[in-house]
């Protein structure tokens, strides 16, 4: 599938989460830094749409550890995140 493409699907499973809370957080993260993802981003960016809304956001927020294989860069911009444009 071409990065566009995926992009696209990224962006509709992060933006539709089942809580707005969740999609607030997930959605506006993908916002903020999809644009400029490697290939590699993307696959972590997927494999965290897998996990539970209650565990991304706890990961998110400090409230449990996160686990080793979405430690990194990634997961540091996601706490770091202290604006989500709410007007979606």
């Amino acid at each position: 599938m071409d990065r566009e493409t995926r992009l696209k699907r990224l962006q509709f499973r992060a933006w539709h989460r089942g809580t707005r809370e969740a999609d607030f957080l997930i959605g506006g993260f993908f916002d903020r830094y999809s644009q400029d993802w490697s290939e590699s981003e993307m696959d972590w960016f997927e494999n965290l749409l897998a996990e539970d809304d209650v565990d991304v956001m706890a990961w998110a927020i400090g409230t449990l550890p996160v686990p080793q294989n979405f430690m990194g860069s990634q997961m540091e911009a996601m706490q770091k995140l202290d604006y989500i444009d709410a007007t979606k």
